[in-house]
C-alpha cells in the first residue's frame, strides 16, 4: 500500500486536525492522543490539537470531538456472502437486522421456520421457483431433526433449499430432491440419511450441497453480484470496519467477478478497503501452481482500497454440523443416524504438496480448521514445507481455531504460525457445544485466546460474516467476556482483557494480512483509517464492550458516516 507522500508545507494544502474526546492508538509508544491530524490519506501525527498545529497550515474538524477514535477495524475472516445472501429468506435462531435496516427476529423454533417459509412461499407468484433461505440451524432445537418432510408441509411442489446458519450443510425439500435426482441410489458422503435409510434432505458439505445443481449455484450467484459487494462494506462501515478479508467466496480466476471488485473499490464513494483471497473451493481449477501464479500476477494489479496475496484453503466442516474433523473422543451427543468422525474435505495427505506451491509463492496460506485433527494436518503440512523450503515470516494462519489446543499452539508459534480465533462462537454456539457436540470440558477450552497469547502465537478474532454478523466490538466483547446466549461464563480461565481484545481486532489482524506498515494503529504515516466509537471501549464495563455505538468509519482521512444501505 505504501505510496510516495507530499509532505504538508509541499502539497501547499491546509491539513486537517480531528480533536477527540480521546484517541486510542494501539501504538505501545504512543498510547494515547487527543487528537489526529490528517494530510491527504495519510496521518500526519497523534498528539495535542496545539502540537499538531505546529505543522503548518491546517483547519480544525470538530465533528468528533464528543467522540473515541480507534484504528479501524480490521475483519481478517468474513465473506462477501454477507451482502449476497439477503436475497434470501432469513430463518435463523437470533434477531438480525438487514442492510435496509429491517429486524428480522429470530425463528426459535421449527415451528417458526416453517411459518417464515411457508408465507414467503405463498409470497411468490411464479410456481417453479426455487424458494431460498439461509440462517437455519437444526442444533438449536431439541428433539427431531428439521429435514425434508418438514418443508414439504409448507413448500409443496415448490423446489426449495435453506442454506444452515454454518454455510456448511443445507436442506432441501422433497420437489428439489427429485428434480436433482437425489434418491435412494445417491453415493455421495455428503448426502444425509433417515433411520429408513433414506436420504432425508439435509446435504453436508460441497459434496452434498453442490447436487442441488441450480438451486445451489442460485444462491450463490447472488455473492457475485456490485450490489452485494456495495452491502458487504456499508455494513462494514456501520460497524467501525475499514479493512474487510473476502475469505474464499471470489473465484478469483472469474473475469467478471474480478472485474466487479475492481470496478466497486475503484469507487471513490466505496466505504471500505478489501483483501481478497485466492481459494480453490465449488469448482476451480485443481492446479495450485496455476492459482499460485495467478494470486502473483494480481498482487501487481491491486490497489489502496483492494488487495491480494493470501490463499484460503479449507480442511474440515462445521463443528455444530458434525462435519468437522475432531480428535477421540470425537462428538459428545451427535444426531441420531451420524455416522463417523466429520469429513476431510481435503485429503490430509494431500495438503502439503497442495500448500508448498503458494508457500514457493511467497504467498500466505490461511486454512479453515474447526476441529483440533484438522489443526494437527495443517501445523503438519506447514512444518513439511518449510523442511523442503525454508522462509521466513510466512504468516501462514490457522483459521477458527476452534479445538485448538495448547500443544498445537506451541507448535503454532515455534513454526511462526498466526492464529484468527473464531471468538463469537463462544456466545452463538457455546451452550450448544457444551451441551451437545463436544462436552464440558472440551467446550471450556474453545477459541482459546488465553493459551494463544500466552504461547506467542500472534492472532486476531473474527466473525465469519454472514455466519454471525459482522462487528468487532462483539468479536472483541466475546473473546473478553466467553458469555453464552444462555449468559453462563463459558472457561474463564481462557478470558483476556480489553486491551489485548483491542489489539486483536486492530494491529494483529493487519499484521496477519501483512498491512501492519500501513493499518492497524494510528501513527505517523499510516493510512488515516478510524474507527469512530460513541463509547471509550477502556473504560466501559467490560460487559457493555459490544453496546457502544459506532458513528461510523474515517477511511483515508475521509469521515464515513454510517448509514443504511439503499442497494
Amino acid at each position: 500500500m505504501t505510496t510516495a507522500q507530499t509532505g504538508p508545507s509541499e502539497s501547499g494544502e491546509p491539513f486537517v486536525i480531528f480533536p477527540a474526546r480521546r484517541v486510542i492508538t494501539v501504538n505501545p509508544a504512543f498510547p494515547f492522543g487527543e487528537a489526529v491530524a490528517v494530510s491527504g490519506d495519510r496521518i500526519l501525527g497523534v498528539g495535542s490539537a496545539d502540537e499538531l498545529a505546529t505543522w503548518g497550515e491546517h483547519r480544525i474538524d470538530n465533528r468528533f470531538a464528543e467522540h473515541v477514535l480507534m484504528p479501524g477495524f480490521i475483519e481478517a475472516h468474513c465473506h462477501v456472502m454477507s451482502g449476497g445472501l439477503w436475497n434470501s429468506t432469513y430463518v435463523g435462531y437470533f434477531d438480525r437486522r438487514d442492510p435496509q435496516g429491517l429486524l428480522w427476529p429470530g425463528c426459535a423454533s421449527i415451528d417458526d421456520v416453517l411459518e417464515r417459509l411457508g408465507k414467503a412461499a405463498a409470497d411468490m407468484s411464479d410456481d417453479s421457483q426455487t424458494l431460498l433461505a439461509w440462517g437455519l440451524d437444526p442444533i438449536y432445537f431439541p428433539g427431531e431433526r428439521l429435514v425434508a418432510r418438514h418443508l414439504d408441509t409448507v413448500t409443496g411442489g415448490r423446489p426449495t433449499l435453506v442454506l444452515h446458519a454454518s454455510g456448511h450443510l443445507a436442506t432441501i425439500n422433497s420437489a428439489l430432491m427429485e428434480r436433482c435426482g437425489i434418491d435412494d441410489t445417491a453415493t455421495s458422503p455428503g448426502v444425509a440419511r433417515g433411520g429408513d435409510g433414506l436420504p432425508n434432505g439435509e446435504l453436508h458439505e460441497p459434496a452434498g450441497m453442490m447436487l442441488a445443481g441450480e438451486a445451489f449455484a442460485d444462491m450463490m450467484k447472488a455473492n457475485r453480484s456490485e450490489q452485494a459487494r456495495w452491502r458487504y462494506a456499508n455494513e462494514a462501515r456501520n460497524a467501525g470496519h475499514t479493512l474487510l478479508t473476502d475469505l474464499g467466496t471470489t473465484q478469483l480466476w472469474d473475469p467478471e467477478q474480478l472485474g466487479n471488485w475492481k470496478k466497486v473499490t475503484s469507487d471513490p464513494a466505496y466505504p471500505a478497503r478489501v483483501m481478497v483471497a485466492m481459494s480453490n473451493l465449488f469448482g476451480a481449477t485443481a492446479d495450485p501452481a496455476e492459482l499460485a501464479e495467478l494470486c502473483v500476477k494480481l498482487m501487481s494489479e491491486q490497489s489502496d482500497k483492494l488487495r491480494f496475496g493470501i490463499v484460503k484453503l479449507i480442511l474440515d466442516g462445521s463443528i455444530q454440523g458434525f462435519t468437522a474433523r475432531i480428535s477421540w473422543p470425537h462428538y459428545y451427543k451427535p444426531p441420531p443416524g451420524h455416522i463417523g468422525n466429520g469429513m476431510w474435505l481435503t485429503a490430509p495427505d494431500q495438503m502439503a504438496d497442495l500448500v508448498e506451491p503458494y508457500h514457493r509463492a511467497g504467498l500466505t496460506v490461511h486454512c479453515h480448521c474447526n476441529g483440533d485433527e484438522a489443526s494437527e494436518v495443517f501445523i503438519d503440512a506447514v512444518e513439511q514445507v518449510l523442511e523442503r523450503c525454508p522462509r521466513w515470516d510466512h504468516r501462514h494462519t490457522v483459521q477458527h481455531c476452534q479445538l485448538t489446543t495448547p500443544d498445537q499452539y506451541r507448535r503454532m508459534a515455534a513454526l511462526g504460525m498466526h492464529a484468527n480465533i473464531f471468538s463469537n462462537h463462544i456466545f452463538y454456539w457455546g451452550d450448544q457445544h457444551r451441551d451437545v457436540t463436544v462436552g464440558p470440558e472440551r467446550a471450556a477450552r474453545m477459541d482459546a485466546c488465553r493459551t494463544a497469547l500466552d504461547s506467542g502465537v500472534s492472532f486476531s478474532v473474527h466473525s465469519d460474516s454472514p455466519i454471525t454478523p459482522l462487528g468487532h466490538l462483539h468479536t472483541a466483547w466475546c473473546a473478553v467476556n466467553r458469555v453464552t446466549a444462555s449468559g453462563e461464563v463459558l472457561g474463564p480461565d481462557e478470558r483476556i482483557g480489553v486491551p489485548d481484545a483491542l489489539r486483536a481486532i486492530t494491529i494483529e489482524a493487519a499484521r496477519q494480512l501483512k498491512l501492519d506498515g500501513d493499518i492497524g494503529s494510528i501513527e505517523a504515516g499510516k493510512l488515516a483509517d478510524f474507527a469512530v466509537l460513541e463509547d471509550d471501549p477502556l473504560e466501559v464495563d467490560p460487559m457493555a464492550l459490544r453496546d457502544i455505538g459506532v458513528w461510523g468509519t474515517v477511511l483515508g482521512g475521509v469521515p464515513q458516516p454510517a448509514q443504511l444501505s439503499e442497494v
